[in-house]
């Protein structure tokens, strides 16, 4: 209900307060660290589709297309502006039809793992999306990338689909679970 997602986010507003943390509309001089926490998701083969590093200079265009009013990024950071993690919000099949749906991703450096930062991130997309014009919001997620499924579960995100074996990593192909959410 709307009730529940206004005490939500004033509950994700109390809980940054105390944590003196800030997620804010990214800045052109977060490209680095955002490029950082991304290619430290690599190794794992876990979070991305991509097997080796990326640099700023390839995330440039990318970054360029985000627009705060619409397709924001955000980031999130601790008292001393230190980058923990990002979240974007980008137009899903580029078609004007899907206007209100986008789709969202969110990456956390490793020492700021499974300390809420992810979740701060999302509690913030959904709080934020109705003002972005958005009713839907999707994920790609893999299928064995559990810590990510179980946080959008908690966030009310369900299965919609499930692309299987559709991406090779190591030799390993992985299936690619397409998760959603209505927005009120």
């Amino acid at each position: 209900s709307s009730i529940a997602t206004m005490v939500a986010a004033v509950l994700v507003q109390i809980r940054h307060s105390a944590l003196h943390v800030t997620i804010r509309l990214t800045q052109p001089h977060d490209l680095e660290a955002i490029v950082a926490i991304y290619n430290a998701s690599i190794p794992g083969r876990m979070a991305t589709a991509d097997t080796v590093p990326v640099t700023v200079a390839d995330r440039a265009a990318w970054f360029g297309e985000f627009d705060p009013k619409q397709r924001p990024l955000w980031i999130f950071c601790n008292a001393t502006d230190r980058p923990l993690g990002w979240l974007s919000v980008r137009s899903f099949y580029g078609r004007p039809a899907y206007h209100a749906t986008a789709e969202i991703g969110v990456y956390v450096a490793p020492d700021a793992q499974r300390a809420g930062v992810a979740r701060a991130l999302l509690d913030h997309a959904l709080h934020q999306a109705p003002t972005l014009g958005l009713r839907t919001l999707l994920a790609f997620v893999f299928g064995h990338n559990l810590p990510s499924l179980a946080l959008f579960d908690n966030v009310g995100f369900q299965h919609w689909g499930r692309l299987p074996q559709v991406a090779e990593m190591d030799g390993i192909e992985r299936d690619l679970l397409i998760l959603g959410r209505r927005l009120p």
